[in-house]
């Protein structure tokens, strides 16, 4: 059996238009992997979860008798530690856990209209 004179050209310019067509749409087509897709909506989940609990950060520093003075604490902590502070008045500790949340005391810091950083 012999194979058409055109087979081996088109071979190859499949195998090439693949590539290129591959490069292409993980580049610039929006194109991803399972892996990154997964780790986008986890990211994406976690981020809402944070944003549903900022108003328990809320009513926590509202319902504290000591906010003033913790309040007073987290403005004279240089702008690196103001989130550490805010994770030590416990504003920041999600129900049932047994430690602080960093992103969670990010957020409650921007809605408290204090600097976060």
């Amino acid at each position: 059996m012999t194979l058409p004179e055109w087979t081996k050209p088109g071979i190859y310019g499949a195998i090439v238009g693949a590539i290129i067509l591959a490069i292409v749409g993980f580049n610039w087509g929006g194109w991803t992997t399972g892996g990154t897709a997964e780790k986008m909506a986890q990211d994406l989940a976690d981020e809402a979860v944070t944003t549903a609990m900022v108003p328990i950060c809320l009513s926590a520093s509202k319902a504290d008798a000591e906010r003033v003075e913790k309040l007073a604490i987290i403005n004279q902590a240089t702008r690196f530690k103001r989130r550490d502070a805010v994770m030590d008045t416990g504003w920041a500790t999600l129900p049932g856990a047994e430690k602080p949340n960093r992103d969670l005391a990010a957020a409650c810091m921007e809605e408290l209209g204090l600097d976060a950083t």
